[in-house]
């Protein structure tokens, strides 16, 4: 992630597909709360619908491979040869996961496990973790540590929807989480990579010559007080904008049912009435 246009390109599918997710979640939930279950992916029948997964296991491996090209032919300071390496593997491990996803849709469901699923994107966020924003230093290394901080939101949810894949809180937290890392994404390449959106009194992320981590360069040191401040404060904006249009959302939809996703037809409702089914049949068993 070293440009405007890279972290633009993160926005366009992060914000998308957690919008959506919320949708679809939502309406399942609010279709028949007792018997909500998330899915790692909520596929619909028009294959459109469905054309940010596809984008997705065709972008990835692209990036991967020129991320590892860089690996090999970055002629620089070795800490940015092991950075690119190990974002190399996390983007791999990413459309592993998309393979993962599309492997249960195609396949057999019963042969890929959805607790395993979520525990393996679990796994590939805290990996991701691990790569934010490294060799980043000063007002940088804040803006990637605050995105470092929603990636561990979505990889707790994550975790925990591997063991309770009914838990809607769960399942709220990591759609807010992938449209809040959208949108921290978008300001982030604006702040840290332009010098017309940039930071007052800052210029944009450079890497001095012969030194191994990045900064912003303030001109005076009160500069770069108030631009972590900002900084800040541009975070809990967005932590309120994103909540409040996730619940305006939740809340426009159990209002109006017209509103909700995948109530008619389509695989994901299919899926989840069998479920329901096998469900009901065991409780009465029981009793």
């Amino acid at each position: 992630m070293a440009s405007l246009a890279s972290h633009f390109s993160g926005f366009l599918f992060l914000f998308p597909i957690g919008i959506r997710r919320l949708l679809c979640s939502s309406s399942l939930y609010l279709n028949n709360p007792s018997l909500f279950s998330s899915k790692p992916w909520y596929f619909s029948n028009p294959i459109w619908k469905n054309l940010d997964l596809y984008i997705l296991s065709v972008a990835l491996p692209i990036a991967s491979f020129s991320q590892f090209f860089i690996f090999l032919s970055f002629s620089g300071h070795p800490t940015y040869r092991f950075s690119f390496f190990h974002q190399s593997a996390s983007i791999a491990l990413f459309w592993a996961l998309i393979i993962l996803f599309l492997l249960r849709e195609k396949i057999d469901p019963f042969l890929v496990n959805e607790s395993f699923v979520f525990a393996f994107a679990g796994i590939v966020f805290l990996v991701e973790y691990t790569v934010i924003g490294e060799g980043i230093t000063g007002v940088g290394g804040v803006v990637y540590q605050l995105l470092g901080q929603l990636t561990l939101v979505c990889a707790g949810s994550c975790l925990l929807l591997s063991v309770r894949p009914n838990s809607f809180f769960a399942e709220f937290l990591l759609s807010c989480g992938l449209v809040f890392k959208g949108t921290w994404l978008l300001q982030a390449g604006f702040s840290l990579y332009t010098d017309k959106f940039g930071l007052k009194g800052c210029q944009k992320l450079l890497v001095p010559p012969g030194s191994a981590n990045a900064d912003v360069h303030c001109e005076l040191e009160d500069d770069g007080s108030r631009a972590v401040a900002l900084v800040n404060l541009l975070f809990v904006v967005h932590a309120i904008g994103v909540l409040i249009a996730g619940f305006v959302l939740f809340g426009l939809m159990s209002s109006f049912k017209n509103l909700r996703c995948g109530e008619k037809s389509g695989p994901l409702l299919a899926e989840l009435e069998s479920e329901n089914m096998m469900h009901a049949v065991h409780e009465i068993e029981r009793e």
